[in-house]
């Protein structure tokens, strides 16, 4: 190369282009944003299971009929759900058959063959009106004027339950968002410290030269930001894949019907190279302003 040749004396870019730790650096970026996709798309899935299941629960009762002396448990069961069908609210009521009271408590009980010989209470299904279901005082009361001797179980128990479960997998799907943001902001700083030690010399000239703080933070904000949008798009592009197949897997339930996969969950994966974008420019911002006002 000619000593007069304006290459060789053309500037060092601030940060390098390209090479392995830009390619190692773009790898976490992208894992890390594929991660928060499907940590998203659980979360969704959860969600929507918790209130279906809640809606499956709130719409049924389940009453439990002792006969009385004299009285046989299918009559008693037979007078309950007559009683039951007339309540406002309620969509229908009818009494199951022995045999199902008997596989329900089987596994209790263990292998026992004469179950008909104890004294299983029967069961009557309760399915409620949607727009204004009866509750269990209403229920309750209706089964009393007819004297029976029976139990309302509106599931309330089994509902508080769903629910706490869905707080805490959405709590846990933040915790986890949160702790994999936190993780991407920290490579990101940890490459612009870097970056910052390999270039000193090139931001001492530029100081020199009369160059802002912002202005050279700026520049490790841009690269970053680029890289991290291009890292987001190649993680949420996976993720999605991912997201798609699951849900031909499980056909209209997504995977299994734990985690039903819709296919409008997959339009949360667009969020993520712009939060991908954020998170590295304000890390790559913050560190590299500290960074700069220290070598002053």
């Amino acid at each position: 190369m000619s000593a007069f040749d304006p290459a060789r004396w053309r500037p060092a870019p601030l940060l390098p282009d390209d090479g392995a730790r830009s390619g190692s650096l773009l790898f976490v970026v992208a894992t890390l944003c594929f991660l928060a996709c499907l940590t998203a798309l659980a979360v969704l899935a959860a969600d929507r299971a918790a209130r279906g299941w809640i809606g499956q629960l709130g719409g049924e009762a389940t009453v439990i009929v002792r006969p009385k002396r004299g009285e046989t448990p299918d009559a008693a069961a037979a007078r309950a759900a007559e009683a039951l069908a007339g309540v406002p609210g309620v969509a229908e009521a009818r009494a199951l058959e022995p045999r199902k009271a008997y596989d329900l408590i089987r596994p209790w009980l263990g292998d026992i063959t004469d179950l008909e010989d104890l004294p299983v209470p029967r069961l009557v299904a309760v399915t409620l009106d949607r727009q204004a279901p009866a509750d269990a005082a209403r229920l309750a009361q209706a089964l009393k004027a007819q004297d029976l001797d029976a139990t309302v179980d509106d599931h309330s128990l089994w509902i508080k339950d769903v629910r706490r479960s869905a707080s805490l997998a959405r709590a846990l799907g933040v915790g986890v968002f949160l702790l994999i943001a936190g993780a991407a902001g920290a490579v990101v700083a940890f490459a612009t410290q870097a970056g910052l030690a390999a270039r000193r010399d090139v931001v001492e000239v530029l100081h020199l030269s009369g160059a802002e703080d912002r202005y050279i933070a700026g520049l490790f904000q841009l690269r970053f930001a680029r890289m991290a949008v291009l890292g987001g798009v190649i993680g949420a592009g996976v993720a999605a894949l991912v997201g798609a197949g699951l849900r031909l897997a499980g056909g209209t339930l997504g995977l299994t019907p734990a985690l039903p996969v819709a296919w409008s969950d997959l339009a949360v994966v667009l969020i993520c190279p712009l939060a991908a974008a954020l998170v590295a420019a304000v890390a790559a911002r913050l560190t590299a302003s500290a960074l700069i006002r220290d070598m002053e």
